[in-house]
């Protein structure tokens, strides 16, 4: 406990000095502090999430936002795989590094020991008497996959398809466990289940021949019940206290695969946060017509965990809102902005692309509908009007280790910004 407060006020000291800062000067604190180490990939390892929505509450007092019913946290809980301890992974004789070299599916369960190998391609896989009979083969083993190295028909890539999710989930497969070669961007994700077998993913770009053996050591904890929180604060308007414009992103991230790999989670979403803290540092100093109430989600990457919650339990009713922007990837811009349910409030979409040729600020306003691929989701199921914005173009960093507050640019952020603030003073 001394170590969190010690961790707080060092946090506290830091932000106020840059508190009369350029907005980037602030963005780019808080960046950097949501991202660090101590935050452990802000995840359901070491209490990431809680240190995170520590710190994010003490940014909320600090500016001046009250709570809600004399409360700030919003708990919650749900079921989650984690991989707190041992995370190697051996092919042949040689290690490869977690996070850069390979992951594991999030559902995974624990396992060791040295197992024999199953060959095959992708293109076996289009031959099913001949892939059921490698499989049957494989009981006790490892069944390791690499990539046809040809350009696929839809057809043949949708029976891959089918049979990766059946070495994955399915109790007749016999193997120990799969690996998948792939030439892709190793994207790592969350998972509320836990399966009966561990699957790994490998990158191509790690060069080997064929594989005979492989060593492994991974420890999970799968917890049914983790209780997380989301984190609320409210301005109160000046004319019209009783209608809402509510702010959202989601603070969660993937968090820790091993004791030595975390997934700082820049773009996704500390980035978000970022922009949420400034847009209520603000309008705490420029006090708003409407009430402005500040969410930041725990459990978006579990599922929209934390904004389903609430849309089942608001703190106000979902009628007094407004208007809502959910903020999610924040951290580039180079190619402007998208924004999701666009074409679905077209005056909004209207006005706000119109604010952004008049005040020349981003290079475009990109009309999308709908997408249930954020936090908004949930409230624009209960009727709630809301937009999902993000960036465009820039880094291509996500859900790996490499999305670092180090290489994010925050490219257009200030534009970004000065045009939000310029929509919403709309309303």
């Amino acid at each position: 406990m001394k170590s969190l407060i010690y961790q707080l006020a060092c946090w506290g000291f830091l932000l106020l000095n840059s508190s009369n800062a350029q907005d980037i000067g602030y963005a780019r604190t808080v960046l950097d502090t949501l991202c660090s180490p101590s935050m452990h990939g802000r995840g359901y390892v070491k209490n990431g999430d809680q240190i995170a929505s520590d710190f994010i509450v003490s940014e909320f007092k600090r500016i001046g936002l009250k709570p809600v019913d004399r409360r700030y946290f919003q708990p919650f809980s749900f079921p989650v795989n984690t991989f707190p301890g041992k995370m190697h992974l051996a092919l042949d004789d040689r290690p490869m590094k977690p996070g850069e070299e390979f992951i594991i599916s999030a559902g995974s369960p624990g396992i060791k020991g040295t197992y024999d190998v199953v060959n095959c391609s992708e293109d076996d896989m289009l031959e099913k008497d001949k892939f059921i009979k490698l499989v049957k083969n494989a009981k006790g083993k490892f069944i390791v996959v690499s990539p046809s190295k040809r350009v696929m028909i839809p057809d043949e890539t949708n029976t891959i398809n089918e049979w990766k999710a059946f070495l994955i989930y399915a109790d007749e497969n016999p193997a120990a466990g799969t690996i998948f070669i792939t030439y892709e961007k190793l994207t790592w994700d969350a998972s509320t289940k836990l399966l009966t077998k561990p699957s790994f993913i490998v990158s191509a770009d790690s060069s080997f021949g064929e594989i005979k053996t492989i060593t492994t050591e991974v420890e999970n904890k799968y917890l049914k019940k983790y209780t997380s929180r989301n984190v609320i604060g409210m301005i109160t308007g000046s004319e019209k206290a009783d209608s809402f414009l509510v702010f959202t992103a989601h603070y969660d991230h993937l968090g820790r695969m091993g004791e030595e790999t975390y997934f700082p989670g820049a773009n996704d979403n500390a980035s978000g946060i970022a922009m949420l803290l400034n847009l209520a540092k603000h309008y705490s100093e420029n006090p708003p017509r409407f009430s402005m109430l500040f969410i930041a989600f725990s459990g978006e990457e579990a599922g929209l965990v934390g904004s389903k919650h609430y849309t089942e339990h608001p703190v106000i009713p979902l009628q007094k809102i407004r208007f809502l922007l959910n903020f999610d990837i924040s951290g580039t811009g180079d190619e402007g902005i998208q924004v999701v349910n666009g074409s679905v409030f077209k005056p909004s979409f209207d006005r706000l692309t119109s604010m952004n040729l008049e005040m020349q600020t981003l290079q475009q306003v990109k009309i999308r509908g709908t997408a249930c691929n954020s936090d908004h989701c949930p409230f624009y199921e209960k009727d709630v009007p809301c937009f999902f914005i993000y960036t465009l173009g820039g880094i291509k960093a996500y859900h790996d280790v490499w999305d670092r507050s180090q290489t994010l640019p925050f490219t257009e952020f200030e534009n970004y910004f000065r045009l939000m603030v310029a929509f919403i003073n709309g309303f």
